[in-house]
């Protein structure tokens, strides 16, 4: 193997490493969530820094292997999907913190509402580990999996909002609580169409980057 494989080799590790940051970051803030107990919820903060760390360096990584290796063009391709994943991971991050910033006002708490998040908190940890797992194996069918899933994400986004609309409707939470409530939910969406941006791109970089029509955006 040469120096440039194994250059590849450690993208990959750092890749996987980001996502199972992601991973976590998203597990510890759904169980502050579901619970009730937010002792734990500074970790999130500390694993939302480690992403992001991690995202400047693998970013910078990617981009000097790509004006130093002059890669062929199925290399070209995994290293620049690989670009775009870092992204959406460090978006993961992103909401995951803000999430944990919201359950710190402690509106979402005082509700009670918050195990009605249990559904959609799973549905987006799963989509988000089958993402990475399907970079790690290299499996199209896993990474096009995750894309069909979203639907069920979307969803209990729509219920949830139902729910907190009829809430109002009857006057059962204060403005503040609602409002955060609707923000958790919206996160959640959101990280869930981050792990379909990352399932994308993995398609992408499997298919010879033959299948344009079903790149993020398109």
């Amino acid at each position: 193997m040469g120096r440039f494989d194994d250059e590849l080799e450690e993208l990959n590790e750092e890749l996987i490493t980001l996502g199972m940051y992601c991973e976590n970051a998203i597990q510890v803030v759904s169980s502050a969530l579901i619970s009730g107990d937010l002792n734990g919820i500074k970790k999130v903060g500390e694993l939302h820094e480690e992403i992001r760390n991690l995202e400047r360096k693998t970013e910078s990584f990617c981009i000097r292997l790509l004006l130093q290796q002059q890669p062929v063009a199925s290399d070209l391709r995994h290293i620049s999907s690989a670009v775009r994943m870092i992204v959406d991971m460090e978006r993961i991050g992103d909401q995951s913190d803000e999430i944990a910033e919201i359950l710190k006002m402690g509106n979402a708490e005082k509700s009670g509402y918050q195990k009605n998040f249990n559904k959609i908190s799973q549905d987006v940890i799963k989509m988000v580990k089958d993402s990475v797992d399907a970079y790690v194996k290299k499996d199209d069918t896993l990474a096009r999996s995750v894309v069909e899933y979203d639907d069920v994400v979307d969803d209990e986004f729509d219920r949830i909002k139902e729910d907190l609309t009829q809430i109002i409707i009857e006057k059962k939470m204060n403005g503040d609580e609602i409002i955060d409530l609707l923000m958790i939910a919206k996160y959640y969406e959101r990280i869930g169409d981050h792990a379909v941006n990352i399932a994308r791109w993995v398609s992408y970089s499997i298919n010879k980057g033959a299948e344009s029509d079903f790149l993020p955006g398109r």
